[in-house]
């Protein structure tokens, strides 16, 4: 009869430092958001022009900051990968892109919702909406070659190239309402 191998889960009291270190970091950031949250419905005034719409703002603008970030961490990641072939690159790459379809559709899931009490629609096809869309479905597709496309270097090297022509979205995303007054 074959032995089947178990982990044993480690107590509590004997954790590392790392361990309550981590437990201490959660505390802390739950605390904060709840503060955060109680101060965005609670304590801070109601706008007298949009009104309670735009509380979202808190939520939108620091995640379109993020997933910003997170692409621009992707385009570095993916072209240090290109020049080094080393798989930590490509892993940096590929998670920061995962964080970025995540912020992304938080950008246009939240601004869908602002748009429509504020604008009377969900969407309106505005080029720095239309933009982001864009971006959006270039990482996706990033991820989804990463996942389906050819396994091996080429796969990471075809999928790398398109992280690449998404990152030229970003700064067109940015400078949208500079080019583009709609």
């Amino acid at each position: 009869m074959a032995k089947i191998a178990t982990t044993e889960t480690v107590p509590r009291s004997t954790w590392t430092g790392q361990g309550l270190l981590r437990d201490g970091i959660l505390i802390i950031t739950v605390s904060l958001m709840a503060i955060t949250l109680w101060m965005i419905f609670l304590w801070v005034p109601t706008e007298a022009n949009l009104g309670v719409s735009q509380r979202i703002f808190y939520l939108h603008v620091p995640t379109g900051w993020l997933g910003m970030l997170s692409i621009v961490i992707v385009a570095i990641a993916t072209a240090l990968y290109l020049k080094t072939r080393n798989q930590k690159w490509d892993a940096l790459a590929y998670s920061a892109a995962e964080f970025g379809v995540i912020f992304a559709t938080i950008i246009i899931v939240s601004g869908a919702i602002w748009a429509k009490p504020i604008w009377g629609v969900w969407w309106t096809w505005d080029a720095k909406l239309t933009t982001t869309l864009i971006l959006w479905f270039i990482y996706v597709s990033y991820l989804m070659m990463r996942a389906y496309g050819p396994k091996g270097s080429q796969g990471l090297r075809y999928s790398s190239v398109l992280a690449l022509i998404g990152a030229i979205d970003a700064p067109i995303i940015y400078l949208t309402t500079i080019w583009w007054r709609t």
